[in-house]
């Protein structure tokens, strides 16, 4: 398919630059597949139109305070991005900027000096392997990170206390991913209260949400972007749980396309969901047999992303966008949500 196709006209304003002021307070749209309706909702609502015996899904992977503010050896600003631990001995892989002041064996200093950063290769893909001097590169970035907001939130540089909460889910657990697994912002824990309340089922899945899962595609057509993979764990009781909701007829709902993701790596050839601590390495384009997720709760996605296609691969993405639009729907990461049935 053409890159073209999932291109779309956003106007600045409709770009959300704050959460909502209560986390379930967002917008609700709800997508009928079969009968190509919508129907406007709030976040509140969410546990009524769930249905009894449904097993809800989500990614409990916890953001880090990835990115690290630095200084060459002559004082000029570095930014790193830290990813994800790289080849043991406590190296990371990080993206950084400028690239030029990183170049193999530059080094560089955060914290007033207090953490120093050697630059030990640079890889094909662009980002940097990096090692602390004398300390864990973990904790730097516990003591000297910033929430990783994205470029289009016009505070991304200075973030908040507010920040550090809201781009956060409430029930993040594992820490890991350099980018918020949206789609689960809008939950409170008296909303999960509501939802396990009904007869509802919650589990959770663990993928560490990576940046290249928000970069542009970049080929003009889709099926030849390469879409990274992404480290997941699927515990064995979340893949019996899924498996039995299969066996019995009840729906699977994925939260977020993180998880969707993760489920749909990890089903097997005879349609079982295997428990697996590995990587995600599906690329979901439309097309797609989903042999797992029945619904999808998600929020509104970059034009030429991954995410995007992944949603039109679920639905017809450019009726649910255009009814957005006009709407007035918030679009991205603090924006709000649509569940598609």
């Amino acid at each position: 398919m053409e890159l073209a196709e999932f291109d779309y006209s956003l106007p600045a304003s409709a770009i959300a630059q704050a959460p909502a002021d209560e986390r379930d307070g967002s917008r609700l749209l709800v997508i009928d597949r079969a009968r190509r309706a919508f129907a406007d909702h709030r976040f509140t609502e969410l546990p009524d139109l769930l249905r009894p015996g449904d097993c809800v899904v989500v990614n409990d992977s916890r953001v880090i305070p990835a990115r690290v503010l630095a200084r060459d050896g002559v004082g000029r600003e570095v930014e790193l991005l830290f990813v994800e631990p790289s080849g043991g001995a406590g190296r990371w892989r990080a993206m950084v900027r400028p690239g030029r002041r990183c170049r193999a064996g530059a080094e560089m200093s955060a914290g007033d000096g207090a953490a120093r950063f050697r630059i030990v290769a640079v890889e094909p893909d662009g980002t940097r392997t990096v090692e602390r001097l004398y300390g864990s590169i973990a904790d730097a970035i516990e003591r000297y990170g910033v929430p990783p907001l994205p470029p289009y939130i016009a505070h991304h540089a200075k973030p908040g206390s507010e920040d550090r909460e809201r781009y956060q889910t409430v029930y993040a657990r594992t820490p890991g991913s350099v980018a918020a697994p949206t789609a689960g912002l809008h939950f409170t824990g008296a909303l999960l209260d509501r939802v396990r309340a009904r007869g509802i089922e919650v589990h959770a899945l663990t993928m560490h949400v990576g940046p290249a899962t928000f970069w542009p595609i970049k080929a003009a057509r889709v099926e030849d972007h390469v879409l990274p993979t992404e480290r997941m764990e699927i515990p064995e009781s979340v893949a019996q749980a899924v498996n039995a909701a299969r066996r019995e007829g009840r729906r699977v709902v994925a939260v977020g396309t993180t998880t969707t993701r993760a489920l749909e790596s990890a089903v097997a050839a005879d349609g079982t969901v295997h428990a697996l601590t590995g990587r995600a390495n599906i690329f979901i384009v439309p097309g797609h047999r989903f042999r797992v997720v029945d619904a999808l709760l998600t929020n509104f996605h970059l034009p030429r992303s991954s995410l995007l296609v992944l949603v039109s691969a679920f639905a017809d993405r450019a009726l649910t966008y255009h009814h957005a639009l006009n709407a007035g729907y918030r679009f991205y990461t603090y924006g709000d949500a649509t569940l598609i049935v």
